[in-house]
């Protein structure tokens, strides 16, 4: 088993819009089609960070994590269900569209318990 974890870095000015929609539209959806772990979205208190600070985005504030069998699964499930017209209805009406996504990045980890 390993998890992935999705971390965005979403247009600040549009985030409270982008909340609403990760709420309504695009959580129900994911939670239906994969093993979603959480869908988080930061609080507006500030990022508590130690050693070197981050570049001028700062920390993600969006993270999502996924539970997969292995990587052979997260391949397929996931090519088929952003390839889906109703992910592509949904994913219409992010707030600015893909523009507001200022970093998108994805890792994976392994549990160590």
């Amino acid at each position: 088993m390993i998890f992935e974890i999705r971390n965005y870095h979403f247009d600040p000015a549009r985030f409270e819009a982008y909340k609403q929609w990760g709420q309504n539209e695009a959580v129900p959806y994911l939670e239906r089609e994969l093993d979603l772990v959480g869908f988080w979205v930061s609080t507006p208190d500030p990022a508590e960070v130690l050693g070197r600070p981050h570049d001028d985005l700062g920390t993600a504030n969006v993270t999502w994590i996924i539970r997969w069998k292995d990587r052979e699964q997260r391949h397929e499930v996931m090519a088929r269900i952003f390839a889906s017209k109703e992910w592509e209805d949904i994913f219409s009406r992010v707030p600015g569209g893909m523009p507001s996504y200022q970093r998108i990045e994805w890792r994976f980890a392994d549990a160590v318990a």
